[in-house]
């Protein structure tokens, strides 16, 4: 939940930031099913009737916390991105942009809010739906406003800036991104690494565009080939 201007908020403010902060250290320390509202009362320091007050259902504060945290985020990766200007350098512009978003989402606790979603999404798929819509969905809206933008000026050949958006965003973020889902912090690249993985994402990126192979449709040959068909 973003914050007022110090002084602004009232008592009732308060307690709902400090009960949804104590309840995203209780969810995402114990897990959906391990959290009760007693605990997050606990943490909280108040009372579980209060706690109800404020949210109605620990589903409700679930979400609330999975909107929050991922929204919080995503202002992080696009509320500066920068001006493209007018002779911009393309990829230092993708380079600057994909760190930032790497960085950001590579953030224990945000992997773990991804963890806890996942684990939940059965049962709970709205769940789901948040994180994907204000996460992903999100950033592939921003990159193809970017996409587009730099296509009408005649900076990047693309014929579908949706769909090349949606391929550099997981050019740039599966491999870091499954390897700090599925083997944990310990796994998640240094700085020096990211910096490689970004760099060499963006190049090859790049050169797919200018190339025309970014959107060229599979060579026929290629299918027959797979099939044993004779051309």
């Amino acid at each position: 939940m973003p914050r007022k201007p110090e002084g602004t908020e009232s008592r009732s403010d308060r307690k709902h930031r400090a009960i949804l902060e104590a309840a995203s250290t209780i969810f995402l320390t114990h897990g959906y099913l391990g959290t009760n509202m007693d605990l997050i009362a606990a943490e909280a320091q108040t009372s579980k009737q209060t706690v109800y007050k404020h949210f109605g259902s620990k589903e409700a504060l679930f979400v609330e916390i999975v909107t929050s945290i991922t929204d919080a985020a995503g202002d992080q990766v696009h509320k500066d991105r920068p001006e493209l200007g007018d002779d911009p350098d393309l990829g230092e512009l993708l380079r600057e942009y994909a760190e930032r978003q790497l960085i950001i989402v590579l953030q224990p606790r945000v992997l773990q809010l991804r963890r806890t979603v996942i684990s939940e999404a059965g049962r709970f798929p709205e769940l789901a739906r948040v994180l994907y819509e204000r996460g992903p969905k999100r950033a592939i809206g921003e990159l193809t406003t970017l996409f587009t933008e730099l296509r009408d000026r005649g900076l990047l050949t693309i014929d579908d800036p949706a769909h090349e958006a949606e391929r550099f965003n997981w050019l740039i973020m599966a491999a870091p991104l499954n390897r700090g889902m599925l083997l944990g912090d310990e796994a998640l690249p240094s700085r020096a690494q990211l910096r490689r993985h970004v760099a060499d994402a963006v190049q090859f990126f790049l050169a797919a565009c200018n190339t025309g192979a970014a959107t060229a449709p599979p060579r026929r040959s290629a299918q027959r080939s797979r099939t044993g068909t004779r051309p």
